[in-house]
């Protein structure tokens, strides 16, 4: 084992495990800090597990590491044994990174909280691993052809896949937090890790220091972009009303009066005019979370449900924002107001106790 690839196990695994353990002390200080808002939904009892798998990815980086460190130490790095090992924290590493994913609002649709599709991708990931593993054996004698390995195709496949369901979902996430420039930093580091992958295969690609460097640079990277995901979500977090400090009364037809002071609203009447469907729609959520009991102060969201598509709800979001005018850091998101129980079902985030509704408002559009 040479000096440059001695340095860099050593440099991987170093810089896997801290970043995996301050992941997971900010996970686990977030989900003691705010514990009440990600468990909020009684009928869930849900916590947001994101941060927790993607330390998880890190510390399988950490294992990975020193079981090639070690194979090349004590020279089995050719032996079925480390073959084996090294296609198990292959799987582990991106089944991680795919149910971390499965907790991200802006991963891809066929993603986010299915469990279905992504049970299918589990399964594709086991698939790709052991026709990997098969290659890796049938070729052992001769395992380059023209310059490529045919082993790693797969995985070199596989991994252009996971790139893409990570660039998505980071470039929407920090795009959606104001954090323009991570966003391009993450997409360029993606492609970076991506890049970095290519000597494995293409063998032409031959220079060891360069090769490593990219390796380490993109690795490094790649943890920092997890830090900042982990530190923008903490303050997200902090910036979240609370749902005993919100207060909505409805005055009469396209008139709300709401309180938000985490927001700076302070008793700020709203006027939706026109914009009727999107009144009608607050009101139905308010009459639902006021008047119903536990598990039924829902309102169903989909093409079956009483609200056709959840473009509605971000429509009441953004009519109070461009009424109110409010700035970029007072504006609302739709995590503000409502809460996803799962199964297209919403329910307001304001406690019932601070819903006001005018009793011939009310009269007037049950009747309706």
């Amino acid at each position: 084992m040479s000096d440059i690839i001695k340095f860099y196990s050593l440099a991987h695994i170093y810089i896997s495990l801290i970043g995996g353990i301050l992941l997971l002390a900010i996970w686990y200080n977030i989900r003691k800090r705010f514990r009440q808002f990600l468990e909020e939904d009684d009928s869930q009892k849900r916590i947001d597990k994101g941060l927790l798998y993607l330390s998880i990815a890190l510390f399988v980086w950490v294992f990975s590491g020193t079981w090639i460190y070690l194979a090349n130490l004590f020279l089995f790095e050719k032996t079925i044994v480390y073959d084996i090992g090294y296609s198990l924290f292959s799987v582990l590493n991106t089944l991680a990174l795919l149910l971390a994913l499965f907790y991200f609002d802006f991963a891809p649709r066929f993603l986010y909280k299915n469990k279905k599709n992504t049970i299918v991708l589990m399964l594709l990931v086991i698939i790709v691993s052991a026709i990997t593993f098969i290659l890796i054996q049938k070729f052992k004698e001769n395992p380059v052809i023209e310059g490529v390995r045919l082993s790693g195709i797969p995985d070199l496949v596989l991994s252009c896949f996971l790139m893409y369901l990570l660039i998505v979902s980071f470039y929407k996430t920090f795009m959606n937090r104001g954090l323009k420039l991570v966003a391009v930093i993450s997409v360029l580091t993606f492609l970076l890790m991506l890049i970095s992958q290519l000597p494995d295969v293409f063998l032409f690609i031959d220079d060891t220091l360069y090769e490593h460097l990219i390796k380490i640079i993109a690795k490094t990277s790649f943890i920092s972009i997890f830090l900042v995901l982990a530190t923008s979500w903490v303050i997200q977090l902090a910036l979240t009303p609370k749902p005993s400090e919100m207060t909505i009364k409805f005055l009469d037809w396209s008139l709300v009066k709401m309180t938000i002071p985490s927001k700076e609203i302070y008793d700020q009447t709203i006027d939706f005019g026109s914009k009727t469907t999107q009144y009608k729609n607050l009101l139905k959520f308010a009459i639902k979370r006021k008047y119903e009991n536990g598990e039924m102060q829902y309102v169903l969201v989909n093409s079956g449900g009483e609200i056709k598509s959840q473009t509605y709800l971000t429509r009441i979001i953004d009519n109070i924002n461009t009424i109110l005018q409010l700035q970029n850091t007072s504006q609302l998101e739709r995590k503000d107001l409502f809460t996803f129980m799962g199964q297209g079902k919403y329910r307001l985030r304001v406690i019932p106790e601070n819903i006001d509704i005018d009793p011939m408002l009310l009269d007037e559009f049950s009747q309706k």
